[in-house]
């Protein structure tokens, strides 16, 4: 089984580029319709602040640096929370490969400060409130009515909401992802779940940077 997941990596990481160049995608209807930057393609330009709120453009801060981004519904969210956990016991063995670690949620830069403190997190969030990058990176997708009000009114969250096609006021989540990119901004690898209670394992996270780094 192990050895048939390394095999499907090998594949996955080796796979042709298709392209330099990625425009911005529209919100998806709901979460299966999302339309995610895809293995062979490089990181768009799209901007999204830092914990001090200063504007940043997600392909400058990759550029010349290996890295693995995940993408993140929230601070408030237990799984991306044990997410963040997960990817905090791996960072150093990461680091040592040469790779940067960022995580990117549209949770506020304050947001971001509490979860940097309550985890004890070295490595970088960045906050895309305006869904900037996830809308670049096609992970953007529209909630249900019912589950908008539910983490609205729940979760107090202080999130933009978005008006839908039919004028309807949603708000908006990214599909929780994980890429791992060269030091050029190319993508060798993805993991994109529209559920968001499976996140990738550790193990599967070093299998796929230790045959990048090769």
């Amino acid at each position: 089984m192990l050895r048939n997941t390394f095999a499907a990596l090998a594949l996955i990481i080796s796979s042709v580029t298709l392209s330099h160049s990625v425009n911005a995608k529209p919100i998806a209807t709901d979460e299966l319709s999302v339309m995610p930057l895809m293995n062979g393609q490089t990181i768009p330009s799209a901007s999204l602040k830092d914990l001090n709120d200063r504007n940043l453009d997600i392909a400058q801060i990759t550029q010349g640096k290996p890295s693995v981004i995940f993408f993140y519904r929230g601070g408030w969210c237990p799984f991306c929370n044990s997410q963040m956990g997960q990817l905090k016991a791996i960072e150093p063995q990461l680091l040592d490969m040469g790779f940067q670690l960022i995580g990117i949620s549209p949770d506020t830069p304050t947001k971001l400060k509490q979860s940097m403190t309550q985890q004890e997190l070295s490595y970088t969030l960045l906050s895309d409130a305006d869904l900037e990058v996830t809308k670049a990176f096609g992970l953007a997708y529209f909630t249900s009515e019912k589950v908008t009000k539910r983490y609205m009114n729940k979760m107090q969250l202080e999130n933009k909401l978005w008006q839908t096609p039919e004028g309807q006021q949603r708000l908006v989540l990214p599909v929780p992802a994980v890429y791992i990119t060269d030091g050029n901004g190319l993508v060798h690898f993805q993991y994109v779940n529209p559920n968001f209670k499976v996140r990738p394992a550790p193990e599967l996270i070093m299998t796929a940077a230790s045959l990048i780094k090769q």
